[in-house]
């Protein structure tokens, strides 16, 4: 995800950026640029790729004089990654970074465009610096046009902006995204986390939402909605690698409870008022498509298959999903008017590119869903749909996961309007449910201590047997999967009709069951299949909104008006379960034994 830096102050300010945004790289990015004012002179830099071609860029550059200076890392969602949609965004004599999605920037573009004003971008974010300019060059007074931008935003931002109009002066704003201010005398530095900024400043202050301001003369001059306010600064740490966790033990733990924040992102310029929009695909992609294969391996895979009950169930299109590793080798049969999907975190995963090359000699048209734009599966698919999850450090995926399901769930719809399988009725039942599942995926305090409270029943016993129906089979799968991923211990993932044809054999009081029992979806049907394991004494752990009263242990849930909205909900549920059992046995939980975060061999 993208990060920031800024510093105002009389140090060496291009190294403080290049510094401050390699304390920053572990978010992840495809691009990066600084800007500085010094001097009354305005100089700025932007290169694609990694930092050491920025560095590269600026090697003759020196700025030691007083002066300000933005600096940011970008992770593509508006516009591929390139020089002119890095940051920063330049208007006629201003500069802009920002982190987070502008919803309404399109709006506002078009707005801007008949003033007159040129964009240079595919970006939201170059609306920022022409707002500012915009409004500056009709009342002169550079704190009220900053003021007048951000009242016109909607959405999440954390924001830096300097101007030749005030030299001196930084402005910034957060919305949603995080950022913060540092202190070291009258040296004053910006950050979207801890580690830009540590060894260098030693006080610190975490702006809250709603909150903007400017920093000038070594002083930050603070505003929320009810105008200037005061504030409390507090010491920085001074462990860089704890500052990157937020707080955490496990970045695989902090990454769990970033899935509300990063869902919104995904959904952000797609999900709309009363229609699924994605600007990346062109409508030509599906003419003469009858069916749908989708080929993913591991997570993906399950992610796919639950894209496939939607793709079928809405849409009213075949799809069919392939292991990659095996679709390889099975001599598949591909037909022309098939649609190719291909799902990864990394788009680097090697049998999936192998398949998608494969689709490609048959002719067929293809899709990615993937993480990472620019990476070999995006290069090599006719057209992509960024996840916009941002980095995962954690080995065991969990955001990539929820966001690659969310994106299956937009592109069903998407498709179902093309072809005219939902009404308009349908369609605002399904748009009111996505917008209501961010909520899904807060961690409360109070589930989060449970399930610590309740893994430590879970430490034994000769398995596990995560159980579902329909789309809730896949989530039954994926709560195998990162149970053994990261804990060790055996787990299989079941649909749970399949149970008496066999498995039900190893049931007994050390068997451990993992009951998905949502109200919505057959839960008459799973009711029944539960009752079959308890009554051959497996231990019962059934997450539900409806409390069963042969559970050993019990998780109620709340969402419990749309399938969806259950199947995200009791997906954080299994990733906790999975953490707090793998924490209690000793295990590196973001490094786990033998396994790499992208599977680049066969």
């Amino acid at each position: 995800m993208c990060g920031i830096v800024g510093y105002i102050g009389n140090r060496e300010k291009k190294e403080i950026l290049l510094e401050g945004l390699q304390e920053l790289e572990y978010r992840g990015y495809d691009s990066a640029g600084i800007a500085i004012i010094e001097n009354s002179n305005l100089k700025h830099f932007k290169a694609i790729g990694k930092l050491e071609n920025l560095r590269e860029k600026t090697k003759n550059y020196e700025s030691s004089d007083f002066g300000i200076a933005i600096g940011h890392t970008r992770w593509a969602t508006h516009g591929k990654p390139t020089e002119l949609n890095a940051h920063p965004h330049l208007g006629e004599y201003s500069f802009v970074v920002h982190n987070g999605i502008i919803e309404n920037y399109q709006k506002l573009k078009t707005e801007l465009q008949e003033q007159d004003v040129t964009f240079l971008s595919q970006t939201d974010t170059e609306t920022i610096v022409h707002l500012f300019e915009n409004s500056y060059n009709k009342n002169k007074n550079s704190f009220e046009a900053f003021t007048n931008t951000i009242n016109k935003l909607e959405g999440a931002y954390a924001t830096l902006l300097i101007s030749e109009v005030e030299e001196q002066t930084i402005f910034f704003a957060k919305n949603g995204s995080p950022m913060l201010i540092g202190f070291d005398g009258e040296h004053i530095y910006f950050a979207s986390s801890d580690t830009p900024i540590i060894g260098k400043a030693t006080e610190v202050y975490y702006l809250e939402d709603g909150e903007y301001g400017y920093a000038k003369d070594g002083k930050v001059t603070l505003f929320d909605d009810n105008g200037e306010k005061s504030f409390t600064k507090k010491p920085l740490t001074t462990n860089k690698v704890s500052a990157q966790k937020d707080g955490f033990r496990f970045f695989m733990e902090k990454e769990i409870y970033e899935q509300s924040h990063v869902m919104s992102e995904t959904m952000m310029g797609r999900v709309l008022e009363n229609s699924i929009n994605f600007d990346e695909l062109d409508d030509k992609l599906f003419e003469n498509i009858t069916n749908i294969k989708i080929c993913a391996c591991g997570t993906s895979y399950h992610s796919a298959l639950t894209g496939s009950y939607l793709l079928e169930r809405v849409a009213k299109i075949p799809c069919q999903v392939e292991i990659a590793s095996e679709f390889r080798y099975k001599e598949p049969l591909l037909q022309e008017n098939t649609l190719f999907i291909t799902i990864s975190q990394s788009g680097e995963t090697a049998d999936t590119l192998e398949a998608l090359k494969m689709a490609k000699r048959a002719g067929l048209k293809s899709l990615s869903i993937c993480n990472v734009d620019n990476s070999s599966i995006v290069r090599e698919s006719d057209n992509a749909i960024l996840t916009r999850a941002g980095i995962e450090k954690g080995v065991a995926s969990t955001k990539a996961f929820a966001t690659q399901a969310m994106v299956l769930w937009m592109f069903t719809l998407y498709i179902a309007q093309l072809k005219k399988t939902v009404t308009k009725e349908q369609l605002q039942t399904e748009i009111d449910a996505m917008i209501h599942t961010p909520k899904t995926l807060l961690v409360t305090d109070e589930l989060h201590a449970k399930l610590h409270r309740i893994s430590k029943r879970y430490l034994h016993g000769h398995g596990f047997f995560f159980i579902g129906r329909d789309i809730f089979f896949p989530l039954a799968l994926e709560g195998a999967l990162k149970l053994k991923e990261i804990s060790y211990l055996h787990a299989e993932g079941y649909p749970a009709g399949e149970m008496k044809h066999g498995p039900i054999a190893l049931a007994d009081s050390e068997l451990f069951t993992i009951a998905l029992m949502p109200s919505s979806m057959q839960y008459e049907k799973i009711k029944s299949n539960v009752e079959e394991l308890s009554a051959r004494d497996a231990t019962i752990l059934a997450i539900s909104p409806k409390p069963f009263e042969l559970a050993d242990d019990f998780i109620e849930t709340i969402y419990d008006t749309h399938p969806m909205l259950e199947f995200f909900e009791m997906m954080v549920i299994t990733q906790l379960l999975a953490l707090e059992i793998s924490i209690r046995l000793g295990n590196d939980v973001d490094m786990p034994r033998n396994l790499a975060k992208s599977v680049t061999v066969e």
